[in-house]
């Protein structure tokens, strides 16, 4: 049957809040309930003591004709309207015990007793300080913890020699007090143990915190004071015996620390202000706490590369709290360094850390997210972001497949972030990021395949946004520097991943070979969303990442059309107007200044950009077979090109240009006929697969001749980017230098400018 228009409405608007009310309503209800039938019972009993009045009455005549309880029933008896003469406290300061329940039998006794202990725990007339018991289990009252807590501050206060003698004796009895300034870090896997119950916060009165604060500041700034005996002794403890206890108060010590320069006003158990100190006990903290945890608790890997630690063991539990806080001392102290030393070994030290800390997630999530940070720093240092990146891949090989799809992820998140802010000076820096996050991607090609298409999918609805969106500033979602480096980042992987001689020696295709297709066409998408002259230098770059894929994995991508496109329009076929400006450096360029549009100098950065492309795209096909064929339609467009060139006037000409692009099609001539002679000699047809990928495999590239001319550029372009990048150096430290002179010379006139006027002074007085 059809649900009629209100129905369906109702469901919509209402259905939810009515249910809601009706559940909510059914509660009160149950409650209500249950609050009558107490009531009701009560009710019956007090009936029942009522037939026995007169006999009590009876009873207590003969007994005592004087009692004071002589008139009054049982209702009023309980009721109380007397006063009942207070117990003395005995010696020693221990509380009274409360009053004794009258005896009554069966259900009324069990009652009697229910309605005194809620009348004692409402009535607050019991002695204020608590006393821990062994058997003290009330939900509504402080933890057995806390009050055990409690009790040991107070006997460190008033016996202090009997504290130092538990202290020496019965080391494990006070272990409670130092795990205390430790357990704050069981909340960093609260959603890790799921399956187990999850405690409530034990809240402190204000009058405990002002007393702790006041009392524990006094201490800790005279006593907890680390000196250097103090890290020396627990250096030979956890060297030689690998003493747990020394191993706790490093790590202790070692969070305050590295939270040091925090301004949150947090006390903690030691405090450092020495720098001798402070660099003694990080070198210390650093390099035998994961040796102490080697030695209790031994990693093992396997012969597969599996890694193997005793998590179901009593001493891993025990040790859980003191990982935990030593990780995130470590991690926050990643966050607030920048001496590349101090860096390079607080990252090194972590990966002994890394089986251990597997089982907690949101520490793991935390660690990579840090560790990423360092990584995709530019300010750092080279070495440092190796480092980093060493940690990562530890972490990426001994993960599960939860763990390896999380790194990945961060990884390419912080790789998106740092390439940002493309320069000549942080260039170096994103090349390195891009190489070594490639490299993570060959660890699980299966993992690799998921997160790679994902991502690679989210670039492509930015290309298609961008195209089916008429807005003027659409297009700024794809022509930037992160999606360029995206594009070219995946290239890499690829490249690095899709090898066709790895594939062939492996018997096996890649799992990350069908990335190709959707690569290939979101690249070419983009190379042409704007194919206007501005955009040049952008369509540079992503031919380069085509090249690349093309000539790791084989296969054939038509960038001929696209770099020919660029040589016939109006940009390079109008006469250019001169212009003393510097070349533009197509590297670090994506878009060319209106101030280089229609100039000599632009034209000819773009002819050599084309010349350098076009001979590229074809070496990478100089021992095909096929050649011939491949060059043809390129070198008749070519030839087309430059007669039209040289039918121009004298003035409208670029002669650089001219004798760039003459050069590349007579050499992709000679190769043709390189190549023709030696296929008039093969015996295979063309039907024969194998004999054609084997022809000319023993030659070496280089022995063609469009091979030996691009070897001859390819060192003409590095001799030249050498010559630039030291002269780029050199004005950048004699650029420094003056700045430091200046900066000198400003100090000296203002100490001159002082002293004249001390002198002045002087005179006229």
């Amino acid at each position: 049957m059809a649900q009629s228009k209100a129905t369906k409405k109702f469901e919509k608007n209402h259905l939810k809040d009515t249910i809601k009310r009706r559940k909510d309503f059914s509660k009160i209800k149950q409650k209500q309930q249950i609050k009558d039938k107490r009531k009701l019972r009560k009710a019956k009993d007090n009936e029942k003591a009522a037939d026995l009045d007169g006999d009590v009455k009876q009873m207590k005549r003969d007994t005592d004709k004087s009692a004071p309880f002589e008139s009054m029933s049982v209702d009023e008896f309980f009721q109380g309207g007397f006063e009942v003469p207070e117990e003395r406290k005995p010696r020693g300061g221990k509380a009274a015990k409360p009053a004794p329940i009258p005896s009554t039998t069966g259900k009324r006794k069990r009652q009697a007793a229910a309605e005194h202990d809620s009348e004692t725990s409402s009535s607050g007339s019991l002695s204020e300080a608590p006393t821990a018991t062994a058997d003290s289990s009330d939900p509504g009252s402080d933890d057995d913890n806390a009050d055990f807590e409690e009790q040991l501050k107070v006997l460190k206060q008033k016996d202090p020699e009997f504290h130092k003698h538990l202290q020496d004796e019965d080391p494990e009895l006070l272990a409670f007090a130092e795990d205390a300034d430790l357990a704050e870090v069981d909340a960093l896997s609260g959603s890790d143990d799921e399956d187990g119950p999850k405690k409530k916060k034990q809240k402190k009165s204000k009058r405990e915190d002002a007393g702790s604060h006041g009392e524990d500041a006094k201490d800790r700034s005279t006593s907890n004071e680390v000196r250097k005996a103090m890290v020396k002794k627990w250096q030979i403890a956890m060297s030689e015996q690998y003493s747990l206890r020394a191993t706790r108060e490093v790590v202790l010590a070692f969070r305050a620390a590295a939270h040091v320069s925090d301004e949150d006003g947090k006390e903690y158990k030691y405090s450092v202000s020495s720098p001798e100190v402070y660099h003694e006990l990080l070198t210390v903290a650093l390099k035998h706490v994961p040796e102490v945890l080697q030695h209790h608790l031994p990693v093992k890997e396997t012969t597969a590369g599996k890694i193997r630690v005793p998590t179901d063991s009593k001493k891993y539990r025990s040790l859980s709290t003191l990982l935990k806080s030593h990780s995130m001392s470590v991690l926050h102290l990643l966050a607030h360094l920048s001496d590349t030393s101090t860096l390079r070994i607080t990252l090194s030290s972590l990966i002994p850390l890394l089986p251990y800390i597997l089982s907690f997630k949101k520490l793991v999530r935390d660690l990579a997210k840090t560790v990423v940070s360092v990584w995709s720093d530019s300010a750092n240092a080279e070495t440092t972001r190796v480092s980093a990146f060493l940690v990562l891949r530890r972490l990426t090989v001994i993960g599960d497949p939860g763990i390896k799809e999380a790194i990945l992820k961060t990884t390419y998140q912080g790789l998106v972030k740092g390439s940002r802010n493309t320069t000549v000076h942080t260039l170096a820096g994103i090349n390195l990021m891009k190489n070594t996050a490639a490299e993570l991607w060959s660890i699980d090609a299966s993992i690799g395949y998921t997160t790679g298409f994902t991502f690679i999918r989210q670039l492509a609805i930015h290309l298609r946004s961008s195209i089916t969106n008429n807005a003027n500033e659409s297009y700024k979602t794809v022509y930037n520097w992160q999606y360029i480096h995206s594009l070219d980042f995946w290239s890499r992987v690829l490249a690095a991943h899709c090898d066709a001689l790895t594939e062939s020696e492996r018997g096996a295709p890649s799992p990350l070979r069908p990335l190709i297709y959707p690569v290939v066409q979101i690249t070419l998408g983009a190379m042409r969303l704007i194919p206007t002259s501005t955009y040049f230098p952008l369509r540079f770059h992503l031919i380069r990442s085509l090249l690349r894929i093309s000539l790791a994995t084989g296969t054939y991508i038509p960038l001929a059309p696209a770099l020919y496109e660029v040589l016939n329009s109006a940009e390079m076929r109008k006469p250019p107007r001169s212009s003393t400006l510097k070349p533009l450096d197509f590297s670090v360029s994506t878009r060319a200044p209106k101030s280089y549009l229609k100039t000599r100098i632009y034209q000819d950065g773009i002819g050599e950009q084309i010349q350098e492309l076009l001979s590229e795209f074809f070496v990478l096909w100089a021992k095909s077979i096929a050649f011939p064929e491949l060059a043809l339609a390129p070198t008749v467009l070519l030839k087309r090109w430059l007669k039209d060139v040289n039918s121009r006037s004298t003035g409208n000409k670029n002669g650089k240009v001219d004798s760039g692009v003459a050069l590349l099609v007579q050499k992709l001539e000679a190769n043709s006929r390189w190549i023709e002679e030696r296929r008039a000699k093969v015996e295979f047809a063309p039907d024969d697969r194998a004999g054609v990928e084997g022809f000319l495999r023993d030659v070496e590239w280089t022995k063609t001749p469009l091979g030996a001319y691009v070897q001859g550029q390819r060192k003409g372009r590095e001799e030249r980017t050498r010559l630039i990048e030291e002269g780029r150096r050199e004005e950048e430290r004699k650029n420094a230098s003056e700045k430091g002179e200046k900066t000198e010379r400003k100090d000296i006139d203002g100490f001159e400018g002082e002293v004249s006027e001390v002198e002045s002074e002087e005179e006229s007085e």
